[in-house]
This record gives C-alpha cells, structure tokens and sequence, in this order.
C-alpha cells in the first residue's frame, strides 16, 4: 500500500512557476513510476508527465514539454513537477500517481493523491 500526500500548488499569473510535490509512504518507492495527471473541470483527466523508478527517464506531455519538469528524490520517497511559464490552460486539479507500469495510461496507476488545485490567471 503506498499513500500519496501532493503539496504546492494555488494561483500564479500567466508566466509564473509553481513547484508541486508529493511524498509517498511505504519502503518499496523506488519500484513505482510516479507520474502527474491533471484534470480540468469539464474534461477527462490527462497525462502530464512521468518518471521511472530509477528516475533514469522521464515522459511529457507535448502541451508541457519545455516548461514542465518532473523529477523524484528516492531516498526521501518524493516526487516534484516544476511547473514553469504557466498558462491559463495549465489550470486544473494535479495528481500525483504511482504504478507498477512504465505507461501514460492512467488507468494503470494503483495509488492517487489528493490534487492540488492550480490556477493560472491572463
């Protein structure tokens, strides 16, 4: 069982950065690909970026590529997304996931956080 605790997050103007993190229970971390989803009110969930267990390799999304930075710290069960040159679509709820499978899909992720909102003003 693996718990999922997301911090950061809230409302930054067009342009800005905010930095989410998310910090995960359990001795077996480092055997999960952690990804972040995202989810705006209206539409479907979507992928946004992920990272291998080793943190080797990383997957984005083509809207945040450049400006997202996903990254995790395994000795201190963490995960972050750096979220630079913000715009107003980036506003949603983020979640931070963890799965056994090397995969976007989010339907193969077994364990969720919270979501902290982010909002983006023009």
């Amino acid at each position: 069982q693996v718990q999922l605790v997301e911090s950061g997050g809230g409302l930054v103007q067009a342009g800005g950065s905010l930095r989410l993190s998310c910090a995960a229970s359990g001795r077996t971390f480092s055997r999960y690909v952690m990804g972040w989803f995202r989810q705006a009110p209206g539409t479907e969930r979507e992928f946004v970026a992920r990272i291998t267990g080793t943190g080797t390799s990383t997957y984005y999304t083509d809207s945040v590529k450049g400006r997202f930075t996903i990254s995790r710290d395994n000795a201190k069960n963490m995960v972050n997304l750096q979220l630079n040159s913000l715009r107003p679509a980036d506003t949603a709820v983020y979640y931070c996931a963890a799965g056994p499978v090397d995969t976007r899909a989010g339907d193969r992720y077994d364990y969720w956080g919270q979501g902290p909102q982010v909002n983006v003003s023009s």
